[in-house]
């Protein structure tokens, strides 16, 4: 694993004086990370259609996927968000205290392992033991009137143990993608998927849906251990002069425990509004589980199935945050916020293209794609239907869901505490339980899919609106701009392709038609809108690159390697 990751760090190329890495280091990062999110993607397809076809969309289904809030609640607080949010900035800073001091005194990344690994793996394994054994009583209090009860039970004690192999992962992750690593952090899903499907198929006769919650706890223990060698073989190579440092004596030792209290110091000033942030953003899904328990069995599980599908633009889109959030903090560590404002506009505009071009598709052809996904085995033409109309609903919200991960990502990218995210993720929370609560008893699922999108809207609108009084590193109003022209273009897609989708009765033609429609319209009326970004990436999809030659003058020039993990000391420019 390690041995890909430095090949592509080696050949980085610096951006610029804080440290920023070229363009073409991040576009091989960006296209490793969706190389590998893909095929994380499809493999959880294959995951959610093996579960469709197993178990279809009845009392044991809703059963286990009850249990599976726990991973999903622990993949958005340990993984996702949380974690990353206060780690990056953290590594940032260490790497950054590392460079000014130069082969003098011993190593602040070292020193931030030692105080927060231990720490955290001590507490989230205290945490998976509790969340185990309250299993009988937190079933009830996520769905109540859930029919199968016991079988949650079950199915919640398996799951449990993520909450510990989901921090190590997000631990790793966080670590690795600050220094900049990011072939095994982009592996975490396939590994995960892959235990989850490997143990449906040998236990799933014998265990029934109680072999999905094992298969969710192999794919958690195997999301750390891929990413183990990496990051040990990390820190091992910047280990060996910290060690001969710290046999200078007792002041150096003191050295290295202030220089990790202050690198811990750091982590703790964060961890109470990055929590809160996550902790609000994956209550969603606890509100819709609990709107959702007392309507008819295989409710939740629509709700499931169309969100899983819904929200895979919105994953491709956050793959390019994910790159670039460590370079946003590592150019605020040094102090340079104009490339960090650069950067972080590109890619909230970017991830906007992305999203929304997917949530267009998804709108137009809703039906076609569920019935090629999961129409087979248990899951029938009406849970087909059911999950179709579900799945246009939570199409409305896509965009605001990944605005809310970019935002936050800007927001948390400096070493300093900022509660208004929270609060931000706070409204849009109540609005979600409010509006599913009014909603649900007219509309059922779809009711609860609409107050989801209405909530998420109105935590991204309320993070936009802030970033101009809290110096996050973007402007409001370009991003703003550009977002409504490519909503405009995306709405004139959507009418596009479901006429299209209408044409033909075989769901694969349908679906087919539906996309090319979606993005002809969607390239055409960005074009006639003067939507950013578009156009030059339609310049760069149609034009055929061709090497030119080096003139005599350049032909020899060195050129200085300036690997995106490289130290960027403070102070390097003025903040401002």
């Amino acid at each position: 694993m390690s041995g890909g990751a430095a090949t592509l760090t080696d050949g980085a190329r610096s951006g610029g004086p804080a440290g920023v890495p070229s363009n073409r280091f991040l576009a091989r990062a960006a296209l490793l990370t969706a190389a590998f999110t893909a095929a994380g993607a499809l493999l959880g397809l294959l995951r959610d259609q093996l579960l469709a076809r197993t178990f279809g969309a009845g009392p044991d289904s809703d059963a286990f996927l009850v249990a599976w809030t726990v991973p999903e609640f622990a993949s958005t607080l340990l993984i996702e968000d949380a974690m990353a949010l206060v780690l990056v900035p953290a590594f940032s800073r260490a790497l950054a205290l590392r460079a000014e001091a130069g082969a003098a005194g011993p190593d602040p990344v070292l020193g931030l392992v030692r105080t927060t690994l231990p720490r955290t793996a001590v507490g989230t394994a205290a945490a998976a033991a509790l969340v185990a054994a309250a299993a009988p009583l937190l079933v009830p209090l996520l769905a109540p009137g859930l029919p199968e009860q016991r079988l949650a039970v079950d199915c919640t004690r398996l799951t449990a143990t993520c909450v510990l192999s989901f921090a190590l992962a997000g631990y790793f992750s966080a670590a690795l993608r600050a220094h900049g690593r990011y072939l095994a952090p982009a592996a975490i899903y396939v590994a995960y998927n892959t235990g989850i499907i490997t143990a449906v198929v040998l236990l799933g006769p014998a265990w029934g849906v109680r072999a999905a919650a094992a298969g969710v706890a192999a794919g958690g223990a195997l999301m750390a251990l891929v990413q183990a060698p990496s990051l040990v073989g990390r820190l091992r190579r910047r280990a060996t002069g910290a060690a001969d440092r710290d046999r200078g004596g007792d002041r150096e030792r003191g050295g290295d425990r202030d220089r990790a209290a202050a690198a811990g110091g750091v982590v703790l000033a964060l961890v109470a509004p990055v929590i809160v942030f996550a902790v609000g953003r994956q209550s969603q899904v606890l509100v819709e589980r609990f709107l959702a328990a007392p309507l008819p069995a295989g409710a939740i599980s629509h709700l499931n199935y169309a969100q899983k599908v819904a929200q895979l633009p919105m994953v491709l889109s956050l793959m390019l945050c994910t790159v670039s959030f460590p370079v946003i903090a590592r150019a605020i560590a040094a102090g340079d916020r104009e490339a960090a404002r650069r950067r972080a506009e590109r890619d909230l505009l970017l991830a906007g293209v992305i999203v929304l071009v997917g949530a267009a598709t998804v709108a137009a052809a809703a039906p076609q794609i569920v019935g090629l996904l999961f129409q087979r085995g248990a899951f029938d033409a009406a849970d087909t239907a059911a999950t179709a109309s579900v799945m246009r609903v939570y199409a409305l919200g896509l965009l605001g869901h990944a605005l809310v991960s970019a935002l936050g990502r800007c927001y948390f990218s400096a070493s300093r505490p900022l509660w208004f995210p929270a609060v931000a993720m706070g409204l849009g929370v109540a609005a979600n339980a409010a509006l599913g609560a009014l909603w649900v008893d007219r509309w059922g699922a779809a009711g609860i899919a609409l107050a989801n999108a209405a909530g998420i809207t109105l935590t991204a609108a309320v993070l936009l609106a802030g970033t101009g009084r809290r110096q996050v590193p973007l402007s409001a109003r370009t991003v703003v701009a550009g977002l409504a022209r490519l909503v405009a273009a995306a709405a004139a897609a959507t009418t596009a392709g479901r006429l299209c989708a209408s044409w033909t009765a075989h769901p694969l033609l349908g679906a087919v038609l539906a996309a090319a429609a979606v993005l002809a319209v969607f390239v055409l009326a960005a074009h006639a809108l003067r939507a950013p970004l578009v156009p030059h990436l339609t310049r760069v999809a149609l034009r055929t690159p061709l090497p030119r030659p080096l003139s005599r003058r350049h032909r020899h020039a060195p050129t200085p390697d300036a690997p995106l993990d490289r130290d960027v000391p403070l102070r390097r420019h003025r903040p401002g």
